[in-house]
Formats: structure tokens, C-alpha cells, sequence
């Protein structure tokens, strides 16, 4: 039906992504892409639905008592979810619709999992602090896809006040490193001036840098393994207690839930904190352009 090849699969994935679905979940989901691409008419919302269908099954496992059928179905649903955008680039065949589909199927997924094993374990065992910890799970969840855009927008004003204070004469160092993401920034502004030696390089991360100087290599040495340095996303939080947890039994559920929830939870600060350095970077007159300067 195609003639695909897994070298087309592979361009497909995404420049970076978490390390979970890099290490553990695209080396065999790029493989069932190849297959599915080539042998079969499946679409990226068909694909989105299954997903949806196998989380929901997933969910059904874990009220049930069903702890380690639940995480295998849990993993194979990501799995499945990570393969719509793949075939979806690999074919074009990609809707505007998908996108609201594959993210509201992520969210419905996580809640009816959560309350899944939640109450599942309660009802089985009188244990309250298994119903706190999926509420927790939610509310965590939800915390992470609302905290993401909003500071989406607090980044994007940030930019657009300071091209505006400088005129338009800089670009930004973060445009620098989108067509360098494997050179340390130092190198990368160097290399860009001399290719462009009238624009200025502006560093709205200057005084995270200055407090993290490691952080660009340790940025440099994830990119080269085409991993993020979200290095506790939502997938990683996921995968720690829908599918880690419910293999190692009832009694690691709510533990590690607690301690995916607050490296989860740390990370989301540690992306407001450097936002808030950005947002102090932007100069308020014309004579203070220098501070925020590579």
C-alpha cells in the first residue's frame, strides 16, 4: 500500500522529545509506524481513538485490581498516541481537529486512570490516601498543560518587548540555538556574528546562565540524544504512575505517586523561575541595552 521506509519513520519524530518515549517508547512505536504506513489505511484520528479506547480499558484494568494488565495497556495507549503525529507527517495527512482530539484524549485518559486505580484500591482496601493521591495525580496534570501555554505568553511578550525596546536590531539568542541546538550558546553567538555581523545576539537567559553556567552543556549533551531538559514532563510523570507503580504492586502507588508528583511539580518551577529571570532581563530605557547583550 506505501512505500515507506523506517528512515522516512524516523525523520518524522520530533526534534526533541522526554526522554521515555525517546528511549523507551519510540523505538518500537516507529517500527509499528513503518507497518501501519505501509500495509494498512488507518488515519492519525483513527489512531487517536484507539489510543483513547486502550487508556479507557487501561483504567477499567486498574479498578478492577488488575495493576499490571492496567500499565501494559496504559503503555500500549502512549504508544499508540505517539504513532497518530508520526503518520500523521509522514503522510500529511494530519486535521486541525486531531490536534483537539489527541489532546482532550490525553486528558480523559489521565483522569479516568487516576480514579481508575484510585478508588479501585479503595474500594478494595479502606485506604484513603490512594483517593488523595489520584486527585493529586489530576490536579498535577492539569496544573501542567495550564501552566505550559501560560508561560508560552509571558515568553512571547517578553520577546516582543524587547524587540520593540531594541528596535528590532538583535535576535534573540533562543533563535540562535533553533539552528545551532547542538553548540553551546557562547559558540553558537559567535558563529552567527560572523555570518550576520549586524545583528546583536540578546540573551534573555544572561542571569540564569550566570547563576547555571553547566546548564548549556548539560542543554548540548540531551539535544545530542535528541531528548528535552524538561527532564519531568507530563509523559515521564505518566509513565512513573501509570505504568512504574502498578508493576511493582498496590503498596508503591501512592510513594510514587508522591515523589513522581513533586519532581513533576519542581520542574514546573524551575520553568517559571527562568521566565521570571527573562522577564527582569528587558530593559526599561535605551542606555540599559547592554545588560541583556551576549
Amino acid at each position: 500500500m506505501g512505500g515507506f521506509t523506517l528512515d522516512d519513520v524516523l525523520a518524522t519524530r520530533k526534534p526533541r522529545d522526554s526522554w521515555w518515549t525517546v528511549f523507551m517508547v519510540d523505538p518500537l512505536a516507529c517500527r509499528l509506524v513503518l507497518f501501519v504506513a505501509n500495509h494498512t489505511a488507518i488515519t492519525p484520528n483513527g489512531l487517536t481513538r484507539l489510543s483513547l479506547l486502550l487508556g479507557l480499558a487501561s483504567a477499567v484494568a486498574f479498578t478492577e485490581g488488575m495493576l499490571v494488565p492496567g500499565a501494559v495497556l496504559f503503555y500500549l495507549s502512549f504508544m499508540v498516541d505517539c504513532m497518530d503525529g508520526k503518520i500523521a507527517r509522514l503522510k500529511g495527512t494530519g486535521t486541525p481537529f486531531g490536534l483537539w482530539l489527541d489532546y482532550v484524549g490525553d486528558r480523559v485518559r489521565v483522569v479516568c486512570c487516576a480514579f481508575g486505580w484510585g478508588f479501585g484500591e479503595y474500594t478494595r482496601t479502606g485506604d484513603t490516601d490512594v483517593v488523595l493521591a489520584a486527585v493529586g495525580v489530576v490536579v498535577l496534570d492539569l496544573f501542567r498543560y495550564i501552566n505550559g501555554p501560560q508561560l508560552k505568553r509571558v515568553k512571547d511578550a517578553t520577546r516582543a518587548l524587547v524587540e520593540a525596546r531594541l528596535d528590532g536590531h538583535c535576535v534573540l539568542a533562543e533563535s540562535v540555538l533553533q539552528s545551532r541546538p547542538r553548540t553551546e550558546l557562547e559558540k553558537a553567538a559567535a558563529e552567527f556574528g560572523q555570518v550576520a555581523e549586524d545583528a546583536t545576539v540578546v540573551d534573555l537567559q544572561k542571569a540564569f546562565h550566570a547563576r547555571f553556567p553547566w546548564y548549556d552543556r548539560f542543554r548540548v549533551f540531551l539535544v545530542r540524544h535528541r531528548v528535552r531538559t524538561h527532564v519531568v514532563s507530563g509523559i515521564e510523570f505518566h509513565a512513573a504512575v501509570f505504568v512504574v507503580a502498578p508493576l511493582f504492586g498496590p503498596g508503591a502507588l501512592v510513594p510514587v505517586a508522591a515523589v513522581a508528583g513533586t519532581l513533576l511539580l519542581a520542574f514546573e518551577m524551575f520553568l517559571v523561575y527562568r521566565v521570571w529571570l527573562a522577564s527582569r532581563q528587558v530593559p526599561s530605557t535605551a542606555a540599559e541595552k547592554e545588560k541583556i547583550l551576549v
